[in-house]
């Protein structure tokens, strides 16, 4: 076997990756619902073989190469943000376009574009023999309301699967990432007394009372931009007000509840206990029993009806550069393609919250495509890179075996 053979088998299928894609991207897959596309991936994975194709609990798809003792994970998640007002997008945003090498739909980066070289990069493996002494799975999932809680569900319910390595397929740019920041979401919430707002003195402002709060969240903010709590890769920590609602009898009542969410982006240097800590620091004394903090919970049901309750705290995590996983990494991409490139951490958060996070299991990123357009009407991905990562996902394994190529 040598590297040319994997670009020449890939070379062979550069038409069938690229119609892979712009089939998958033509199935709406928002709200989490993949039945459709999910069926049409384990079409794909029928065609080449796989050993065991199938939707899981949850309703995440599930592709499985070999019988090895080492288990190998290719996570890439299947559903997409909303489209917002169609009227909105210039081209349909599910047949997409072409122009100049890329493919703008939506899901093209985020993070469909992953999908075709996973599938196709595990069938030349294992054509190739380079899966010799793995269970490797592809593991097409949902993400984009609860990162995390896929391959939380998957593991669990499935007690068979214990990776010991996981790829995450969102974009990278074409460099090998290795962890982000985490997050927890919060809701703080005002309690006061309902009056008529003529006689508004008689009630107590659940409004008001957050006022403090909010200007103290705003300051907080600043003072992590400035760089308090830094963490030298993973950056400063944040927090923002994302949404709020209040409970009132009337537009001419005074509300007697008042209620804001949180993001409080975390780095690895903050524990859980002192980040919530330090919110519930910011409610005054003798507001103590009258501002409540709360974690959220995510226990929405999956289109097939399962429920997986999970807490909405998602850690930060990195893996070490001198890693075998990570330096597997970095040879495959010079091995590739004769260059080095620096190692990076995503902006935004992945399923590695559960895999890298919560499981321990070590995790790199590697995926075609710039995060910084997903979720964007223009969001888009360069074919050739779509191509070119199935280069990457054929050969990693043999490379995190023995680091050589034969």
């Amino acid at each position: 076997m040598s590297v040319q053979e994997i670009k020449k088998r890939v070379e062979e299928n550069r038409e069938h990756i690229i119609r892979f894609l712009r089939e998958i991207v033509a199935i709406p897959s928002m709200n989490g619902e993949l039945k459709e596309v999910g069926g049409r991936i384990i079409a794909e994975m029928s065609k080449l073989g796989f050993d065991e194709t199938r939707f899981d609990k949850m309703g995440n798809v599930v592709g499985r190469m070999g019988n090895g003792g080492k288990v190998i994970v290719f996570d890439s998640h299947i559903d997409t943000v909303g489209i917002g007002d169609a009227s909105e997008w210039e081209w349909d945003p599910f047949k997409g376009k072409i122009e100049n090498g890329r493919l703008y739909a939506r899901g093209a980066c985020d993070e469909k574009g992953s999908t075709p070289g996973m599938v196709y990069g595990l069938a030349i493996a294992r054509d190739l023999g380079l899966l010799e002494g793995y269970t490797a799975y592809y593991f097409g999932n949902m993400e984009e309301w609860c990162d995390g809680i896929a391959p939380n569900a998957f593991v669990e319910a499935d007690p068979k699967v214990k990776p010991d390595f996981v790829v995450i397929g969102e974009p990278t740019k074409m460099r090998v990432y290795r962890g982000h920041k985490g997050r927890i979401e919060l809701k703080i919430t005002a309690f006061g007394k309902s009056a008529h707002a003529a006689s508004h003195y008689l009630g107590d402002n659940a409004v008001y009372k957050m006022m403090a709060i909010i200007t103290q969240i705003r300051e907080l903010d600043r003072r992590f931009r400035l760089g308090m709590g830094s963490h030298p890769v993973q950056g400063h920590p944040s927090i923002a007000v994302t949404d709020v609602s209040a409970r009132t009898a009337s537009i001419n009542a005074v509300p007697d509840q008042f209620t804001i969410y949180l993001d409080r982006r975390i780095t690895s240097n903050e524990p859980r206990e002192e980040v919530i800590a330090q919110i519930k620091g910011l409610i005054p004394d003798y507001l103590q029993e009258e501002i409540h903090v709360e974690e959220l919970f995510y226990d929405q049901p999956s289109y097939t009806g399962f429920v997986f309750p999970v807490s909405k705290y998602y850690p930060a995590w990195l893996l070490d550069d001198a890693h075998p996983l990570t330096q597997a990494g970095q040879a495959t991409l010079e091995v590739l393609w004769g260059e080095k490139r620096p190692l990076g951490t995503w902006d935004f958060s992945t399923n590695g919250t559960y895999w890298a996070g919560k499981a321990g299991i070590p995790s790199i990123g590697f995926g075609p495509g710039d995060e910084k357009t997903a979720h964007m009407q223009d969001e888009n991905v360069p074919l050739d890179e779509v191509v070119a990562a199935t280069e990457f996902y054929a050969l990693l394994p043999k490379m995190l075996k023995d680091g050589s190529v034969g």
